[in-house]
């Protein structure tokens, strides 16, 4: 895992090449399309891209409007406007309709870094989980960001894709990877404890668990790519597999992958368990490392969760 690739750049990437394949891709920017990487979709190909300037509700509804006339619609900004502020529009006009819009984000997380609080999305997963309609789907790194982008085009209706600023290290073989829609996906096999994680948590919940082996813990970790609709029996199966489980997310630990997680656990197999993630605090300006230390988030803090947990089973 030692090359980094941001998951945004896979995305743009994704898009171009997608554009090329079908003349229904439109895309929407929010004067963010350097920073979101759509600008080469723009350049390609003009007269699908249309550039709403910093009026994200505008954009949303247009983008709206494009669905119902047989477009796929990219909406493209940064986490942060894309949920939040933009929530009464996306609610209403994109998921109540269940129309066909894609709403791609990226600087998500606290790893947005030294651009602070104000721009750091911890909270738009679990605004966008509890709406209706919605699909929501955070890859792990590059090569599984660009499958998610290839899928999301041929699922119809809406789907929110959350996507990194920074690199993020690269996980799996882009030959032998296989995206399954709603799946979790087991990337270590492990007997003692399940860990469930999403994003960039991913690679840290790898890094976590070959450092736990050499103290003899057997870890397994999950990828949890969709987050809605969360793969109950796949959970379920884990947790029954290990009996013990923690969640890592760069998210709230209300709301988002923690959230989801025990929601299935309580109903159907409860098991001793942890969520590690934003403790329900707003980020602040630093080094997307420092600030993962920070805030209790990094492979360490995982380590520690395990060891907590396992003291329960």
């Amino acid at each position: 895992m030692s090359e980094k690739i941001a998951t945004r750049d896979a995305y743009g990437e994704a898009l171009l090449e997608l554009g090329k394949e079908n003349e229904n891709i439109v895309v929407f920017d929010a004067d963010v399309g350097s920073s979101t990487r759509v600008k080469n979709f723009a350049a390609e190909f003009p007269e699908r891209f249309f550039q709403m300037g910093i009026a994200e509700q505008n954009m949303v509804g247009t983008a709206a409007g494009m669905a119902t006339a047989g477009k796929v619609p990219f909406v493209s900004t940064f986490a942060v406007f894309g949920s939040s502020r933009v929530a009464d529009q996306i609610r209403n006009s994109i998921a109540y309709p269940n129309l066909n819009v894609k709403i791609a984000v990226t600087h998500a997380g606290i790893t947005v870094g030294e651009d602070g609080a104000t721009h750091q999305a911890i909270e738009d997963i679990g605004i966008m989980r509890s709406i209706p309609n919605m699909t929501v789907i955070v890859p792990g790194d590059a090569v599984e960001a660009k499958a998610v982008v290839e899928a999301a085009v041929d699922y119809d209706g809406p789907v929110y894709m959350r996507f990194t600023r920074g690199g993020v290290p690269v996980v799996f073989d882009e030959e032998d990877y296989e995206f399954k829609w709603g799946k979790v996906m087991p990337i270590k096999e492990g007997s003692d404890l399940t860990i469930f994680a999403t994003g960039v948590m991913v690679g840290e919940a790898l890094d976590a668990a070959n450092r736990l082996a050499e103290e003899g813990i057997d870890v397994e970790v999950v990828n949890v790519h969709t987050i809605k609709p969360i793969d109950v029996e796949g959970v379920v199966a884990s947790a029954k597999k290990t009996g013990a489980v923690v969640t890592a997310e760069e998210h709230n630990i209300y709301g988002g992958l923690g959230s989801a997680v025990a929601e299935a656990l309580g109903e159907n197999y409860p098991v001793p368990m942890k969520r590690v993630g934003i403790k329900d605090t707003f980020g602040r300006s630093g080094g997307p490392e420092e600030l993962m230390d920070y805030f209790e988030i990094s492979a360490k803090h995982i380590i520690s969760a395990v060891k907590e947990v396992l003291d329960k089973k």
